[in-house]
């Protein structure tokens, strides 16, 4: 299984032991392969809300030299795995929410890929306002067609994971090793009903209000999404 992790911050705190822990755990369950990206380095530059790459081809994208390496990792990748510390302002990171924005052509409305219907992904946060995050990715992810998007979030109450209570520790530690089997575990499920119905209502609206010429619809039309759905 090659999986592509994106980490939300450089920093290799709380949220980087609990990946390591969830990771160690895939790789005793079978033959596994991380590719690992770590924000903001392996995505420097701030998306400028250009759209570039909602109305043309993505390379068109002024940050294309970045975002084509993890798009082809995600492509490749059989499962994904998004990791942040809780931010206050917005949750997750800086990092992870510019990754998001770079990314924001692979929604079912825009440029959707075909294989990404296949995945499954894991969301991993720490922090008070973890699960907060969390909703923000899974939505975000499921507006991708990804086939599964599970998470956990971790609500230390305390800035070390040392410092948390032994009971506390075990409880999380020996769940993140749970879900590792269950992640690496399942197989390709029939789609969301969200994901269905997003499909459906970007197609209504390309055909009725995007219609030939427009980028998306060109795309859509080219991928044969119009006539069969991509899942």
């Amino acid at each position: 299984m090659n999986i592509a992790v994106f980490h939300g911050s450089p920093r290799k705190g709380n949220t980087y032991f609990a990946t390591q822990l969830f990771m160690n755990e895939l790789l005793g369950l079978g033959d596994v392969n991380f590719t690992e990206f770590f924000m903001p380095k392996s995505l420097p530059e701030f998306c400028t809300g250009c759209q570039l790459c909602l109305s043309s081809p993505h390379e068109n994208c002024p940050h294309s030299r970045y975002v084509n390496p993890i798009l082809d990792a995600i492509i490749s990748a059989d499962a994904l795995i998004f990791t942040t510390p809780h931010f206050g302002a917005c949750s997750m990171s800086g990092g992870m929410k510019n990754l998001l924005d770079h990314l924001d052509f692979l929604t079912l409305n825009i440029t959707p890929r075909r294989k990404i219907f296949d995945k499954k992904a894991f969301i991993i946060t720490t922090g008070s306002g973890s699960t907060a995050a969390v909703k923000q990715i899974r939505n975000y992810l499921k507006n991708w067609g990804i086939n599964r998007v599970y998470s956990i979030g971790i609500r230390m109450f305390t800035n070390k994971w040392a410092l948390m209570s032994n009971s506390r520790k075990n409880r999380y530690e020996n769940k993140l090793r749970r879900l590792a089997k269950k992640f690496y575990f399942t197989s390709k499920k029939l789609p969301y009903l969200k994901t269905i119905f997003m499909y459906y209502m970007s197609k209504f609206v390309l055909k009725k209000y995007v219609r030939e010429g427009a980028y998306p619809f060109e795309y859509w039309k080219k991928m044969g999404y119009l006539k069969k759905r991509p899942f």
